[in-house]
């Protein structure tokens, strides 16, 4: 029998959290709950999880800072939950290295879809292991990226943003295809998420460089080429 799937559930409303983990471990997860960010970093190294619920609103460390240091050591999925739904925080939560922002109130089966996505997403088996284009090389089993040599370090969300783009070389990707395949979300044209998260890889694996490989494609989306000499 398989090992259950580990979720780290960080909240200070301890109400909310144990929601949360009676119906994930109705759903055969194994849950920890921890209700500051002081916990949630001692319990991310102990409790190894699969992936993390945080709420950003904590006492002491904020989820924001949470996320920082967790996605400085490892690229387990985050989801974060929060009350506040402006643009402002969802784009700031991504540009942390969150993977998901989902805000409070939420139904349960929307939690657990996404969930289930970003741990498939964790599993999928992969048949080839290495993506090149131009001086910029992916290994997607070490999940390492390099260009010209040198190692860039992504986030989870900024790996699957960049192999989605080697993949679709030379296609124009919409913003709306862009975050269906890559947030597993409906496009929400009022957040400028996609935008954010393009620019933000485009600043590791782009800015650096004379070659611009990821072109904007204005009113539409970006595509990834390599530029006619």
């Amino acid at each position: 029998m398989a090992a259950k799937q580990k979720i780290l559930i960080v909240d200070d409303d301890n109400n909310i959290a144990e929601l949360i983990s009676l119906y994930l471990t109705k759903e055969c997860f194994d849950t920890k709950i921890v209700n500051d960010g002081e916990e949630a970093l001692t319990a991310f190294e102990q409790y190894n999880p699969n992936l993390i619920l945080l709420d950003l609103m904590l006492p002491g460390i904020d989820g924001y800072q949470v996320c920082r240091e967790v996605r400085a050591k490892a690229n387990v999925p985050i989801i974060m939950l929060s009350a506040k739904g402006e643009v402002f925080d969802k784009v700031l939560g991504l540009e942390l290295g969150a993977d998901d922002y989902l805000v409070k109130p939420f139904a349960f089966a929307e939690l657990l879809a996404r969930v289930r996505t970003l741990l498939r997403r964790g599993n999928t088996m992969i048949t080839e292991s290495q993506l090149k284009v131009a001086d910029l090389s992916v290994d997607l089993v070490s999940r390492k990226v390099s260009r010209a040599g040198n190692r860039i370090v992504l986030t989870s969300k900024e790996f699957s943003l960049l192999e989605f783009f080697i993949r679709h070389q030379g296609e124009v990707l919409p913003r709306s295809l862009i975050a269906s395949q890559v947030w597993d979300m409906n496009f929400d044209s009022d957040t400028n998420a996609i935008d954010v998260a393009v620019k933000r890889l485009r600043a590791k694996i782009d800015n650096d460089y004379g070659t611009k490989l990821i072109q904007t494609v204005r009113g539409v989306g970006y595509m990834l080429e390599i530029p006619d000499a």
